[in-house]
């Protein structure tokens, strides 16, 4: 297939992101507990990044970076429930400004002026067609606003099987227009609580049958099982919904002309290594998966993309397949080339970094600042006193053995150390203390420095 022929209508683009989706907990990504026949179907049909990293992975401060291509440093999202500047060039922005329409539809979390509140159109970053909420985790009872009346609605149900309905109403009634359109549709689940998933899809879960990963130590199995047999059912769900997504695609004949972006903002640790949710910088919080099908481009035989890609690039990437211009302030690359193999991979390694101990990552938990570098073959992370990790992932894809103390991977430490720092001037961010960043967060911070959960479940 000739690469460069494209039609005078741009693509359309359809990017769906649950939350806390691991890359590991699906079964193109290795998971052998559950069958997401959905996910791996379309797997097979798109480019497959296996490195795609969540650099910072937390939920604000990724969507805050999906938005802008920025690093938080830059968007100043360092922490959740944070207001993103309204002055920063958004990627739905490009799209309008290159004839687009655009909508969303789901979990928001980028205003910052608590969870339940109603957001004006202008700090909906460009996107026109409007079904969302900040943030809430009670699937079952799930609030939204829709267009710009701020009176509150109840999703049906299942939020993320009435926001897919509602997406597929959209996708429908775009059948037969001529103006390319970008729709994101941002599911809450499997993000805990874990339980909450429909009784069906739970029953589909055989707890006492799960394979732990060997990282989850022999005393946190038993919770491990039963926060797993929830999750697991949330996958599935989701698996469903996406599978009816996907077919309207088909039907309406839009599937063909249409970039279809599977991703999500950030794993979860599972008390794998012993830790729970994200925020940490090993495989299961920061390694998460990213499909990108485009049948017209591409074709429909998917292929493994071994690059890594990690979030700033996502906006450059995307404008770059619908040739649309990049801002000039985007910190990410434009992947577009590689993936027409017309280059080399653009990174050897991607920067990790955790500005602020906040959240689920408490200092007083253990949760340190951090930078690092992930490379194909290393995961390599320093705290302010020093290196604190290293894991050759070839050789330990379970990240059991920190190699930081071996005085025989010296030579690697150093040399990953100076990937690092080059990666991180490269951008401009400096490695400061937690408190160093108060300024940025001044009027969000509580009497204790940490940022206030507003109305959260």
């Amino acid at each position: 297939m000739d690469l460069d022929t494209a039609s005078s209508r741009k693509p359309n683009v359809v990017f769906v992101f649950p939350d806390q989706l691991r890359r590991c907990a699906t079964g193109f990504g290795g998971d052998l507990n559950i069958a997401t026949p959905s996910m791996d179907r379309l797997a097979g049909e798109s480019l497959d990044f296996q490195n795609a990293i969540s650099g910072m992975p937390v939920c604000c401060p990724a969507r805050a970076t999906l938005m802008t291509g920025l690093y938080a440093h830059h968007h100043g999202v360092l922490v959740n429930d944070v207001h993103l500047d309204d002055g920063l060039p958004k990627l739905a922005e490009q799209f309008v400004d290159a004839g687009y329409d655009t909508a969303y539809i789901g979990k928001w979390h980028l205003n910052g002026r608590g969870r339940k509140a109603y957001i004006t159109p202008e700090n909906r970053c460009g996107f026109q067609y409007w079904k969302a909420l900040e943030c809430t985790h009670d699937y079952n009872e799930s609030a939204y606003y829709a267009g710009d009346d701020d009176t509150q609605l109840t999703w049906d149900g299942y939020d993320a099987f009435a926001q897919t309905d509602d997406a597929i109403n959209y996708l429908n009634s775009r059948s037969k227009k001529d103006r390319p359109f970008m729709m994101m549709l941002s599911w809450g689940p499997p993000h805990d609580p874990y339980e909450t998933a429909p009784q069906e899809f739970r029953d589909k879960v055989e707890t006492a049958a799960l394979k732990l990963r060997p990282n989850v130590p022999p005393e946190q199995e038993e919770v491990a099982r039963e926060e797993l047999a929830g999750y697991y059912a949330h996958i599935l769900a989701l698996d469903h919904a996406l599978d009816r997504l996907d077919q309207t695609l088909e039907e309406a004949g839009l599937a063909e002309d249409t970039i279809f972006v599977f991703w999500s903002d950030h794993g979860d640790m599972l008390h794998s290594q012993g830790h729970n949710r994200k925020q940490r910088p090993w495989e299961e919080s920061i390694r998460v998966p990213l499909l990108i099908r485009y049948p017209k481009l591409f074709g429909r035989d998917g292929r493994k993309v071994p690059g890594l890609i990690n979030t700033p690039d996502l906006m450059p990437t995307l404008l770059g397949l619908c040739d649309i211009p990049v801002p000039e302030s985007v910190d990410g690359t434009d992947y577009t080339d590689y993936l027409k193999g017309r280059e080399e991979a653009p990174a050897e390694g991607v920067l990790l970094t955790y500005f602020r101990p906040f959240g689920e990552y408490l200092r007083e938990g253990g949760g340190r600042e951090y930078r690092g570098v992930r490379t194909e073959h290393y995961t390599y992370t320093a705290r302010l006193d020093g290196p604190w990790l290293l894991y050759d992932n070839e050789k330990d894809p379970y990240q059991q053995v920190n190699l930081v103390s071996d005085p025989e991977s010296k030579g690697i430490i150093e040399k990953l150390d100076r990937k690092m720092r080059d990666l991180m001037r490269k951008v401009g961010d400096e490695f400061h203390p937690g408190d160093y960043y108060a300024v940025r967060l001044k009027g969000y911070l509580d009497e204790s420095g940490h940022v206030p959960v507003r109305d959260y479940i």
